[in-house]
């Protein structure tokens, strides 16, 4: 294939950058980290939970679970020898 020096310098630097982009991927996949869910709920619970967001929000039904998760379990820190809040 015969090309141009505008041509190969055109590809030479197109080459570069998709390298660039690479090294970048590479380092994207090198820091990233697995996604370990800390709960499974049960289907049914899911349906609960998209449904409430449906309805209210995501930030909305996030907050009531974290704080009646929180107020749940708050029993450990009296367990671990750690005072209430």
């Amino acid at each position: 294939m015969k090309i141009s020096g505008k041509e190969k310098e055109n590809l030479s630097e197109a080459i570069d950058q998709m390298n660039e982009a690479l090294d970048v991927f590479i380092q994207i996949y090198n820091q990233s980290e697995e996604d370990k869910p800390i709960l499974r709920f049960t289907t049914e619970t899911e349906q609960v939970i998209l449904k409430a967001i449906e309805i209210y929000g995501e930030k909305t039904i996030e907050n009531k679970i974290n704080t009646l998760i929180k107020e749940f379990l708050s029993f450990t820190d009296n367990k671990a020898g750690k005072v209430n809040e």
